[in-house]
């Protein structure tokens, strides 16, 4: 197996200089990375074509000399004519390694995709052979990765003469550490500018000998189904989780983004078939967190749209177990993407309305006969199956049978299926649907949808005049 060909450092630059030897988007493309770090940037170019104004940077109108070089970091040349071969002849002359950008036979070193959460970084290279696939990579990694990094490292640092002094051997400084930085409460601490506090209350926890051992919830919405429509947070959670705790509606690809070894426990529910209560599901997951554990319990779309997350908190709240919500697409919203219908529109829709069409009274019916009488949105969820009686019951209360209507079976994944036509299609109970969850949209806006090849609510010959 071929071995590196380059070996990663990582190069102090505190207080030197970087030389940057010409004018053009090359190397303002390396001058705005140059500029990220402490030290001087110095670019020069007998004419300058890019826009440098935005930067920290020296700018230096002229061929480079040799004295430009002394004492300099790094250097990166973006001159590919004579001149910027004489100006890589004089960077290693004076010591200094040279990059010329995007030309790795004439490179010392290569500059790799970076992840910047100062004072922690992360490089990744291909040795210049395949950039687009190390910033690729680069992306896969920031999503796994807190926001937060740079300031829990700054923290950390900050607490080292505490800690030496409270926490005499290694071990127990080494599970101080770990302990502080995995803490479920110290992102948002941070965030309060509490951060100091919970460290100190911590590491006097550690010097009585007395570990926190805390668990924490997080009530993360999975989307709609399709992997690339979870949040960042949700995929870093996922990959911290010690279980995961997941609904029937959540794809197996999904789930499986938790590390290898969480555990995960189904708590799927189905039309007519409840594996788990939801009295059960709240002990389960208060009884996992007090055992000191970091539970993701992961629920379809959003958690705060028809997620019963509320009593889940209220469970969480009357234990004292620590929980953040995490926000997921809710199905009615991807079913708007995947049909481009805008649910508000100037001049058609000021608003919109979800609701469950299951369990809706006669109060509930008129109120929304009324709003999408108004020109309102209606996105209806759970209501496939009583889709027809529905929309007769809205009918009933004075909505007239031309209202547009769209339904989207599957939001947000590749097996979606359409179908579009008015309110009277509907209430004729022709349609037949696909399995699965389906969003019923109800009013003028949806008219403005992307419908092409959706399925007729109804037969050609029924259609309202």
């Amino acid at each position: 197996m071929p071995g590196l060909g380059t070996f990663p450092v990582s190069v102090k630059v505190d207080g030197r200089r970087i030389v940057i030897v010409g004018g053009d988007d090359e190397a303002l493309a390396k001058a705005r990375l140059a500029a990220r770090t402490r030290a001087e940037t110095v670019v020069i170019a007998p004419e300058f074509e890019a826009d440098f104004s935005a930067l920290d940077v020296k700018l230096v109108e002229r061929h480079a000399a040799p004295c430009d070089f002394f004492g300099a970091a790094l250097a990166f040349v973006a001159d590919h004519g004579a001149a910027g071969a004489r100006a890589r002849r004089m960077a290693r002359l004076a010591g200094v390694p040279a990059n010329e950008v995007d030309v790795p036979g004439n490179c010392d070193f290569f500059t790799p995709a970076i992840i910047d959460r100062a004072p922690i970084s992360i490089a990744i290279s291909s040795e210049g052979a395949a950039p687009v696939l190390a910033r690729l990579v680069r992306a896969r990694i920031e999503s796994v990765l807190s926001p937060r990094l740079g300031d829990i490292a700054r923290l950390a640092g900050s607490m080292r003469a505490k800690v030496s002094r409270l926490l005499t051997d290694g071990v127990s400084r080494r599970r101080y550490y770990e302990d502080l930085v995995t803490a479920p409460a110290l992102e948002r601490a941070l965030e309060s500018g509490q951060g100091e506090a919970v460290a100190d209350a911590l590491l006097s926890r550690h010097a009585a000998r007395q570990p926190s051992g805390a668990g924490v919830v997080w009530l993360i919405g999975a989307g709609p189904g399709a992997v690339d429509l979870l949040t960042l947070r949700a995929q870093r959670l996922l990959q911290e989780a010690d279980v995961i705790v997941h609904d029937q509606l959540v794809p197996d690809a999904v789930v499986e983004m938790g590390r290898r070894d969480a555990e995960r426990v189904s708590v799927g529910k189905a039309k007519g078939h409840h594996s788990f209560s939801q009295a059960q599901i709240n002990t389960l997951i208060v009884r996992l967190a007090s055992e000191g554990k970091k539970v993701a319990r992961l629920k379809s779309g959003d958690p705060m749209v028809f997620g019963r997350a509320g009593e889940e908190v209220a469970a969480l709240r009357k234990a004292g177990i620590d929980y953040a919500i995490v926000p997921g697409v809710t199905s009615a919203l991807a079913a708007a993407a995947d049909t481009a219908t805008p649910v508000t529109l100037r001049k058609v829709s000021s608003g919109f309305v979800f609701a469950t069409a299951h369990g809706a009274d006669n109060q509930d019916l008129t109120h929304w006969a009324a709003l999408a009488q108004s020109g309102l949105t209606l996105g209806l969820y759970m209501g496939k199956s009583i889709a027809a009686k529905v929309a007769s019951d809205l009918m009933a209360r004075g909505l007239s049978g031309q209202v547009p209507v769209g339904v989207v079976v599957n939001a947000g994944r590749a097996d979606k299926s359409l179908h579009a036509g008015t309110i009277a299609g509907l209430a004729s109970g022709q349609a037949e649907f696909a399995e699965g969850p389906a969003i019923i949209f109800i009013g003028p806006a949806v008219a403005s949808g992307d419908w092409a090849g959706a399925a007729e609510l109804m037969r050609q010959q029924s259609r309202v005049a």
